[in-house]
């Protein structure tokens, strides 16, 4: 009876001492959350910076903050945190690689067959690398510097913070590119 009890009693502390091991999130998990992490961070300076200034003044925070958001997430994770589109609006952060460029095609396609761009995501093991994308669609607060028929002040802007801008041009819903995370394993 006593052999039962002293099993009893070590089953149950091994059960309590892995229990007390902090889990260990999956890549995919940890790609997204860094994903959803850089929106949230983003995201309220440009409702804000709209309400101060209007889509001027957002592109402006935009091109100062968001680069300085993902290389921060980027330093503080041992990830590499990153912004991509087919149509960059920064030429020189934004472009996507082959990659990244296959997965946006197939976003795309995801979109037009009707799954909301909120929802679409993708991740894989790339040559001992985890790679994970999230989709960023196009919301009505976008539309004002990223759709069509944009206004003459919003246009002098994004020529002048961003003299190469393909990313204009958009419809409410549409895949505009992705947060793309990835690391070495």
């Amino acid at each position: 009876m006593s052999k039962v009890i002293f099993t009893a009693v070590i089953i149950a502390m091994c059960a309590a001492a892995l229990a007390a091991e902090p889990q260990v999130e999956s890549p995919a998990k940890q790609a997204g959350a860094l994903a959803q992490e850089f929106v949230s961070l983003l995201k309220p300076q440009l409702k804000q910076a709209m309400a101060e200034g209007g889509p001027t003044r957002a592109i402006a925070v935009c091109a100062d903050i968001a680069p300085g958001i993902a290389d921060s997430l980027s330093a503080g994770s041992g990830w590499t945190v990153k912004r991509v589109s087919l149509s960059a609006r920064n030429a020189s952060r934004a472009v996507p690689d082959s990659w990244e460029r296959k997965v946006l095609l197939e976003f795309d396609r995801r979109q037009a067959k009707g799954e909301d761009a909120a929802d679409i995501s993708f991740g894989e093991v790339v040559g001992g690398r985890y790679r994970y994308m999230q989709a960023q669609g196009v919301e009505p607060l976008c539309l004002l510097c990223h759709g069509k028929g944009l206004a003459d002040a919003t246009m002098e802007a994004l020529r002048q913070y961003y003299p190469d801008d393909q990313a204009t041009g958009y419809n409410l819903g549409q895949v505009r590119g992705a947060i793309s995370v990835s690391r070495n394993l």
